[in-house]
């Protein structure tokens, strides 16, 4: 189990995948099982809110702020023209746990942006495949910026760490990513380990979060910290991990993942709003 200190130093083939890229800003492709040949799913009907009925999604200033500028899906969006965004990643980026396609993360977060951005149009595509690691990533991670998205986001490291696999090889294979996604003018943004008890209780879980904090920080680039953002759900709120966490003690439930997502949300429009922000000093200046 991590200690509660560290909170504090913040420390198969291309034409069916081209042809799943067809989505609308409220349509996502729900997660592949060996292929990319999912058909999309029809855009979710709830209220976003409903989910958070018996418990809201509370935030933090400190927890809706990136470090790094996303430059390009800033620009895209306040130049009123079309996002996509591409969330590579494992299990809890494919939505194990979830109810359903439409409560994984990465179409909650479609559907997030487009409440926060209601004129513009989101495209949010699901490659989180089940059981993989950052070396097998890195396939999908071709195939994707052969779309040449705005955004990827990159969630990586849980399995990693319930494996016992090297801190040191995870950090190559994501070094090596970051630099081919930046390499192709594609935004990117890391998401860490999630805080759950079976990842708690692994050994390397403090090393490797730290490795993944450390690559965002070289590259100058965003770190969503969701380790830290749950231990605030747990801690902080006083959520007990049945709240957020399926009885596995890895994946997260609905509430978990729409959270999550809502969260994600906010750091981006945040990260947009300052962008713009920055635009108008300097246009001011000039």
């Amino acid at each position: 189990m991590l200690r509660r200190n560290f909170v504090s130093r913040r420390s198969p083939c291309v034409a069916a995948f081209c042809a799943a890229l067809i989505v609308s800003a409220l349509h996502v492709v729900p997660a592949a099982a060996e292929d990319l040949t999912s058909n999309v799913a029809p855009a979710a009907t709830d209220d976003l809110d409903a989910v958070f009925a018996s418990q809201p999604c509370k935030l933090t200033k400190s927890l809706t702020q990136f470090d790094a500028p996303m430059a390009r899906l800033s620009k895209r969006i306040n130049s009123h023209e079309p996002v996509t965004i591409i969330a590579i990643g494992s299990s809890s980026t494919a939505g194990a746990g979830a109810s359903s396609a439409a409560f994984s993360y990465p179409s909650r977060l479609a559907r997030e942006l487009k409440r926060r951005f209601p004129l513009e149009s989101f495209a949010v595509l699901n490659l989180g495949k089940n059981g993989e690691e950052a070396s097998q990533m890195m396939v999908r991670l071709d195939v994707a910026l052969t779309r040449d998205p705005d955004l990827v986001i990159w969630q990586v490291g849980t399995n990693a760490i319930l494996r016992d696999s090297s801190v040191d090889e995870v950090s190559a294979a994501v070094e090596a990513g970051v630099q081919r996604v930046k390499a192709n003018g594609t935004d990117i943004l890391l998401l860490d380990p999630q805080f759950s008890p079976a990842v708690n209780s692994k050994s390397e879980t403090h090393s490797m979060i730290g490795a993944i904090g450390a690559i965002a920080k070289r590259a100058h680039i965003p770190l969503f910290r969701r380790y830290v953002a749950m231990q605030h759900w747990h801690d902080d709120q006083s959520l007990s991990f049945e709240h957020f966490i399926r009885p596995d003690g890895i994946h997260l439930n609905d509430w978990g993942y729409a959270c999550l997502a809502r969260t994600l949300a906010d750091n981006i429009a945040t990260a947009v709003a300052r962008s713009r922000a920055v635009a108008d000093v300097k246009s001011s200046i000039q």
